[in-house]
């Protein structure tokens, strides 16, 4: 399998299983990751942590097999690649699940993509990170064009996305990019941690949470205000029914 899934009572653990190759995502694994998408939203999972096997948490799309096409049919192979990917991202966005993203070495095209869209991204210390879609010839995709302005703003997105120049995770931390640099080391532990809290917390509250951050980067005040003053009642009147426990997914 590209992408290894374990069920452990409420979190996903999801592994990109192609570290020979930098976990450069071909169809297949672009299908991994919408089966595993899935597979979260039925199993109704609390949380989601993301690994990379290997040296690198993700380089991309897979070039060498773009590479043996040409023409249409490199067209027709890219769109079923970026459909599958695509679709596995509005998947995992649409649940209430968070998602950790523990990302090392090297992180790049859609590899930085997925790390951009998990809700919490810790990269360790030696990780670095380039768009290297335009070094190509090719324009963004896994939502970078849409994640990196909202996470950076866009003068800082277009020098990512137009130079492609590297960036460390001392200064993805730094400018937004990750959340948090960890020693190399303490990666995995840490990711873990971070994953097993988010397991045992409010995950209804959770969704609100993600869904009224995403809506607010566009939504005007007023009506927002309107959103929040719902979202919390529900989540106060949940919390009460429940007796207090953490809702379920």
């Amino acid at each position: 399998m590209r992408v290894g899934i374990e069920m452990d009572d409420g979190l996903a653990r999801l592994t990109l299983r192609r570290g020979e190759a930098g976990n450069a995502i071909d169809l297949d694994m672009a299908h991994g990751l919408l089966d595993a998408a899935r597979t979260c939203a039925a199993e109704r999972v609390r949380a989601v942590l993301l690994t990379g096997e290997g040296k690198s948490f993700c380089v991309g799309g897979d070039l060498g097999e773009f590479s043996r096409l040409s023409g249409a049919a490199l067209e027709k192979h890219l769109t079923a690649v970026t459909d599958a990917l695509h679709d596995a991202l509005r998947t995992f966005a649409a649940g209430d699940a968070p998602m950790v993203a523990a990302v090392q070495g090297a992180v790049a095209g859609a590899g930085l993509g997925l790390a951009a869209f998990a809700d919490v991204t810790l990269a360790a210390d030696t990780a670095s990170f380039t768009a290297a879609y335009t070094g190509i010839g090719y324009s963004p995709d896994a939502g970078v064009s849409w994640s990196l302005p909202r996470l950076i703003g866009p003068k800082r997105a277009l020098d990512l996305l137009l130079t492609n120049r590297r960036v460390t995770a001392a200064e993805a931390a730094d400018i937004g990019l990750v959340s948090r640099v960890v020693a190399s080391d303490r990666l995995t532990d840490e990711a873990a941690r971070t994953a097993e809290g988010l397991r045992r917390g409010p995950t209804a509250a959770f969704g609100a949470t993600r869904r009224l951050v995403a809506a607010g980067l566009t939504a005007d005040l007023g009506p927002h205000l309107d959103r929040e003053a719902r979202a919390i009642a529900a989540a106060a009147a949940f919390r009460h029914r429940a007796g207090g426990t953490s809702p379920p997914s």
